[in-house]
């Protein structure tokens, strides 16, 4: 209860007309979960940086119109107008990317995971270097807890694109090689 309180009163300061504040001023509420410079240091929280504008504006489109649920998420969108929301998206792409992990990762599980992402064909929808593209998301070096439970979701169908493209891509993959493929994407420099 606490921590939905906190979140909609921070929230609540994005939804300041934007001649009142710069978009930097407006966007520290979205920094202060999704980290400084949009590198996630919160569990489960994806990072925002190196997301394209367009994809960053149906994700926000989607909040607000409530097509993905997430309640603080769907707070903070609600009062925002389509400028707003192209604001902030072009506010997200100007952010830097995530950088690699310092260590390149336990080579085992990276080849799983990379035998998975080729044989899914993740490169051809995320780019060989999985940076993403307009609409699609930037995936490399994105927080492995949320690539597993992103993941999952569209495994199960809990979660839902835009499009069914993510869960039909999903239906093949074990729900025991999904860790693999988040370790991997996480790691991939």
């Amino acid at each position: 209860m606490y921590k939905t309180i906190t979140a909609v009163l921070v929230f609540a300061s994005i939804a300041v007309p934007s001649n009142a504040e710069s978009i930097q001023e407006r966007a520290a509420a979205c920094l202060a979960c999704h980290g400084e410079r949009g590198t996630s240091e919160t569990e489960n929280t994806p990072s925002l940086g190196g997301q394209q504008a367009p994809y960053a504006l149906i994700q926000l489109f989607m909040f607000r119109e409530k097509l993905r649920v997430f309640e603080p998420m769907n707070e903070m969108a609600k009062p925002l107008t389509d400028d707003d929301l192209r604001a902030f998206s072009d506010f997200i792409a100007t952010l830097p990317k995530p950088a690699p992990p310092a260590d390149a990762g336990d080579p085992a599980r990276m080849a799983k995971g990379q035998a998975l992402a080729q044989q899914n064909r993740c490169n051809s929808c995320h780019n060989t270097d999985y940076s993403g593209k307009e609409n699609v998301p930037r995936i490399a070096n994105q927080r492995e807890d949320y690539l597993a439970k992103t993941l999952a979701e569209y495994k199960d169908n809990s979660r839902h694109g835009y499009d069914g493209t993510m869960a039909d891509v999903m239906q093949p993959i074990a729900k025991e090689q999904i860790a693999d493929l988040a370790y991997y994407i996480a790691h991939v420099r």
